[in-house]
């Protein structure tokens, strides 16, 4: 029986205030409107992302609030407007868009879409203000425009990417955003060349996902950096071929890195949001062709201070956002080049380290609040 445009009641995941465990609760999930589509989520991973609002650190609150943006689905009803997507299309929703139509959008060089670029702040829909979650007339915020913590969303169809039906969901819905972030940061923006070193800072799964775009790449040695010695040796499955804990050293990691690489690494990706790593990350790079490019969401009030001299020593500093991949355009070739062999599936599944049933959602935040893992793959139960 088709359920378009009616209401559907189904299980979300509720985050009703900062810290607190998600309640697995019925909402009601409205139809699609103009420019939207509404999916059935059969995979969801949990982000650090995630976490960080849920805790509402150095951010404004907004609950109750259905979180969630990395995930796997299919179109179960499309709104006035929609043409390119229809239902029981494979999908993958993504926390930022592409309206086809900006500036950005139509710039080779951008990824930045000026309508559906993230905003962390927005808790409704941009066509008319409102949500779609409701529990008993009450409204539930939405999440990065995705809110994947539930068996149905609507999503902007300018977030959704449209993949490959032979593509496994549960594999591959980790590309939506923290795996393309750190591998697109490499092979699309710091461009390593073959037989050159490429220094790594963090080794989250951000951080292992640049690390094995430097592998593919063929970087000939890939330092990881990590205050955590424990990630050392799930790193080397990624391709990290030395490790560099700052915590050994009394002097400055960059210099560390200097004197390991005969002036400094080629190439360097940053994937904490720390400051100083970004510092160090720009000046552990060669002069005259040393590439510093910076993933991490630092603190909103932090600076970044270096003297003018590293960039006129030819060291180059750049940042990327979502891997400079356009969401509607590439993801989906990104996901046909896993398909052809031509990029590794099981090395993708290398970043899944567990799995649970929606029921049991909490136990992938206990995960990542206590370093188990990288990313928790978290089944619906439809």
């Amino acid at each position: 029986m088709s359920t378009a445009g009616q209401v559907i009641r189904c299980k979300a995941a509720v985050a009703w205030e900062a810290g607190k465990p998600l309640v697995i609760e019925e909402v009601e999930v409205a139809p699609p409107q103009r420019g939207e589509v509404r999916l059935k989520i059969l995979y969801t991973s949990l982000c650090h992302t995630d976490v960080y609002f849920w805790e509402a650190k150095g951010q404004d609150p907004l609950f109750p609030r259905i979180l969630g943006h990395e995930a796997g689905g299919i179109v179960e009803s499309v709104g006035e407007g929609v043409t390119d997507l229809q239902p029981g299309d494979h999908v993958l929703p993504v926390f930022t868009g592409e309206c086809g139509d900006c500036p950005h959008c139509k710039s080779e060089e951008s990824n930045m879409c000026d309508l559906l670029r993230i905003n962390t702040d927005r808790g409704h829909m941009i066509h008319d203000g409102k949500t779609r979650f409701s529990i008993k007339g009450q409204p539930i915020y939405h999440f990065l425009g995705t809110s994947t913590f539930s068996e149905y969303t609507v999503v902007h169809a300018g977030q959704v990417a449209k993949i490959n039906p032979a593509a496994p969901l549960d594999k591959i819905c980790v590309l939506s955003c923290g795996i393309s972030t750190g591998f697109g940061a490499t092979v699309n923006v710091a461009k390593p060349k073959k037989g050159q070193s490429v220094a790594i800072f963090g080794l989250g799964a951000v951080g292992l996902a640049a690390a094995e775009g430097a592998r593919v790449s063929g970087a000939s040695r890939i330092i990881g950096i990590d205050l955590n010695p424990s990630r050392f040796e799930e790193a080397k499955k990624f391709g990290v071929t030395e490790f560099v804990n700052p915590k050994d050293y009394d002097k400055p990691i960059q210099q560390v890195i200097a004197e390991m690489t005969n002036g400094g690494v080629d190439r360097s990706v940053e994937c904490t949001g720390s400051v100083q790593a970004m510092i160090s990350a720009f000046e552990c790079v060669h002069d005259g062709w040393g590439v510093a490019v910076l993933v991490g969401v630092p603190s909103k009030d932090v600076v970044f201070k270096t003297s003018p001299v590293n960039f006129l020593n030819e060291r180059t500093l750049k940042g990327t956002f979502f891997g400079n991949y356009k969401p509607r355009t590439d993801i989906p070739k990104v996901v046909d080049q896993y398909m052809n062999k031509e990029l590794d599936l099981e090395r993708l599944e290398k970043f899944v380290t567990h799995s649970v049933p929606f029921s049991e959602i909490n136990k992938a935040f206990e995960y990542m609040l206590s370093g188990q893992g990288l990313r928790c793959i978290i089944y619906m139960e439809h």
